[in-house]
């Protein structure tokens, strides 16, 4: 079997450490240290000319100097030095490196750390780093860490990449409630990506759930073909993505050199591919926690039970504004519960089940036991603030281990306050398969995850275009390869191949002309200019609306030509509906997106908008649709007809297949308003952007 790209670094046979030191204290003392606690099997050999011996190991001058070349180089000298020590690195054999240095050299030209990436492509070998602050592999026993632990790392089933290093040495030295089998700080990169890792940990047969933290993905292309990989195998993943509002994308690039990214593109990506995208870091380890525990989650709803009717009242606001269910339970729970519930107490989910000492933990195991044997039951959550060595706390220890051996369900436990002593009532807790979360939030939003994977149909879209439209998009190509912009006209002729439905139109240069049109599109009308360059009409006052006769029509035209020019377009006024706005973009790491929005002005005052990686299909564009906040205007009110959601669904999937089929000959497309009616969905307004002439539109209202 081949081995994996990421292997002779993350699972190497042999190790040298370039700058070992006998300095306590030092990174060159505190990484070879580190990896020796760790048991590691291989062989590994200490590189400084300066000794004979480092920690009881033979030390080498150099690595030319070994009696093998060496499946990982780790390098620790300062950044005067690095770009020579890696290229003897590669000279010898070295089949990876480790650089947890910023390799910054005031004054480089190119800049030291894209030096060693050069060096890394050309030698075609994995480099995690540089300004990293390493992995751990608890498969191989291999730790490139050269800060220990307060703890001993115990083998699980967590893998975790972060861009921040802080995060990355926090959760691995302090969080004794995760158990990883992979975590790494990829730094920048330089000869192995987010992608490679992610790639590697769903080889890993341990792997249960992966957590990312990152700033960008320097490889989108496959960035995308690893998160496709992990749904196709339903591995889940957790993302915390930073660099989301302008100034954190700032920092992120003079962070590490990333470009943060368009976020609305990652959330498009995201959602294809089924990641949960966690807003902080207490949200993406409550939802790592979750999705490790080794009980599969079933059909059903939340079932809880505590020991408190405040924090049950809490508990219940807090997952009404996550939209986490609760499970429905059945009358025979009911009146299991009412059989052991002290007479103050209601038999109801979520379940207050405290009144007084006497009898607790039987009364609260009988009751807990109920819960989680209801067939609308997915998961029990204890909701308590726990406290170790508390007897109420203690007790719920062993309730779980008496449960956990009578139920297959997941078994939870949310400390609604993370401020309590917890000493090591997680661990003892986490070693029965149960996680302990603390915050209710965090609780409820890792629930919610976690039915949200359950819940998740994988399904990859169809192709919204059939071959004879696609055939009639082959036509237009030579005009977009022209770049001069696309007038309006040009572009709702451009929807019509597609199959978008557009209000009749005309295009005038003349009085005479003008009035012909009109007759043949019948009155009222709107009068638009159609002069090149104005893509902001409404602006310039180049769009009057509702024009009634010949009459109207002709003063209209005389003061529009006069301004702006004679050329118009004139089409016929729209009824009655609800205006959205479709759009695409492309987006420089992961290509065309396609959007639906509240139309009209509504798009920049509400921002209510949803987008998606193109193409998209219905389905998926309903769910669009479904999300959008103005999502009940579709429905009708005050007794009016309900709109065409399946003519909105086609007009977002065949905008999707467009953009998809010209990639990044388009850059934006704005249709705006798109007039949705219970007839249908038609296009008013229209605006292609070719790349020269890419700007930000807004669209000109009815018409």
């Amino acid at each position: 079997m081949t081995r994996h790209y990421l292997a002779p670094l993350l699972a190497p046979r042999s190790v040298a450490f370039v700058g070992a030191s006998r300095t306590e204290g030092s990174v060159g003392n505190k990484a070879l240290r580190e990896m020796l606690r760790g048991g590691f099997p291989g062989r590994v050999y200490p590189i400084n000319p300066r000794y004979d011996e480092v920690e009881g190991l033979r030390c080498h001058a150099s690595l030319r100097d070994l009696p093998e070349a060496v499946d990982l180089a780790v390098l620790m000298v300062g950044p005067e030095r690095l770009e020579a020590m890696f290229g003897e690195a590669v000279s010898a054999g070295a089949g990876s490196a480790l650089i947890f240095d910023a390799a910054y050299l005031q004054g480089a030209d190119p800049p030291l750390h894209e030096r060693l990436g050069a060096i890394a492509r050309r030698a075609g070998i994995p480099v995690c780093g540089s300004n990293c602050t390493g992995f751990v592999n608890l498969e191989s026993r291999t730790r490139g860490f050269p800060w220990p632990p307060r703890h001993d790392l115990m083998p699980g089933h967590v893998t975790l990449i972060s861009h921040s290093g802080s995060t990355f040495g926090g959760l691995l030295r302090a969080e004794r409630r995760l158990s990883f089998n992979l975590a790494v700080s990829p730094g920048h990169e330089l000869g192995a990506t987010v992608a490679d890792y992610v790639d590697y940990a769903l080889e890993m047969q341990s792997t249960r759930v992966i957590g990312l933290i990152i700033e960008t993905a320097r490889d989108p292309k496959n960035f995308a073909i690893a998160l496709d990989k992990a749904q196709r195998r339903g591995v889940p993943i957790v993302a915390v993505k930073v660099g989301r509002s302008a100034l954190s994308a700032e920092l992120a690039r003079s962070h590490s050199g990333a470009i943060a990214g368009n976020d609305v593109a990652y959330r498009a990506v995201f959602d294809r591919y089924g990641v949960h995208q966690a807003d902080d870091i207490d949200e993406l380890v409550a939802t790592l926690q979750l999705f490790a525990q080794p009980r599969r989650v079933g059909r059903g709803g939340l079932a809880v039970i505590g020991d408190s009717g405040g924090e049950r009242e809490l508990l219940v606001d807090v997952a009404a504004s996550t939209g986490v269910p609760f499970a429905r339970i059945s009358e025979q729970t009911t009146a299991t519960l009412a059989s052991h519930l002290h007479p103050s107490l209601r038999p109801v989910n979520p379940l207050d089940a405290y009144a007084g000492p006497r009898d607790f933990s039987a009364i609260f195991g009988a009751c807990f036991d109920a819960l989680l044997a209801d067939p609308d039951t997915a998961l029990g959550l204890i909701a308590s603030n726990v406290l170790s060595g508390f007897p109420a706390s203690e007790s719920y220890i062993d309730i779980c281990r008496r449960l956990t051996t009578r139920q297959d369900k997941p078994i939870a436990v949310a400390s609604l306050f993370a401020g309590t002593e917890h000493g090591d009532y997680a661990v003892r807790m986490g070693e029965l398969g149960v996680p302990v979360i603390y915050g209710a939030v965090p609780a409820l939003k890792a629930v919610r995850h976690l039915f949200a994977h359950r819940d998740a149909t994988w399904r990859r879209p169809s192709d919204p275009l059939g071959a004879a439209q696609l055939a009639r998009l082959d036509r237009w190509r030579p005009r977009l390869a022209g770049g001069d912009p696309l007038d309006e006209a040009q572009a709702l002729s451009l929807l019509g191949e597609i199959g978008i439905a557009v209000q009749p139109f005309r295009v005038a240069s003349d009085l005479s002309g003008l009035l012909a049109a009109a007759a043949a599109l019948g009155y009222p009308v709107v009068l638009k200019t159609a002069e090149p360059g104005l893509a902001h009409k409404t602006e310039v006052g180049g769009v009057v609306l509702g024009l009634a006769d010949q009459a109207a029509l002709r003063v209209a035209y005389a003061e529009m030509s006069d301004r702006l020019g004679p050329r118009v377009l004139v089409a016929a006024m729209a009824g009655r509906g609800v205006e959205m706005a479709l759009g695409t973009i492309h987006d420089p790491q992961f290509g065309p997106l396609v959007m639906v929005a509240a139309g009209g002005t509504s798009i920049a005052l509400f921002r209510d908008a949803q987008y998606a990686l193109a193409p998209v299909d219905r389905p998926a564009a309903r769910a669009m649709i479904d999300r959008l906040a103005v999502r009940p205007l579709l429905d009708g009110h005050r007794g009016a007809a309900g709109a065409d959601l399946d003519g909105l669904a086609d007009a977002i999937a065949q905008l999707s297949g467009l953009a998809a089929a010209f990639g990044p000959a388009i850059s934006e497309i704005d249709v705006n308003p798109l007039l949705v009616s219970p007839e249908g969905a038609v296009a008013l307004d229209a605006l292609v952007l070719l790349p020269a002439a890419s700007r930000r539109s807004g669209g000109d209202g009815n018409g």
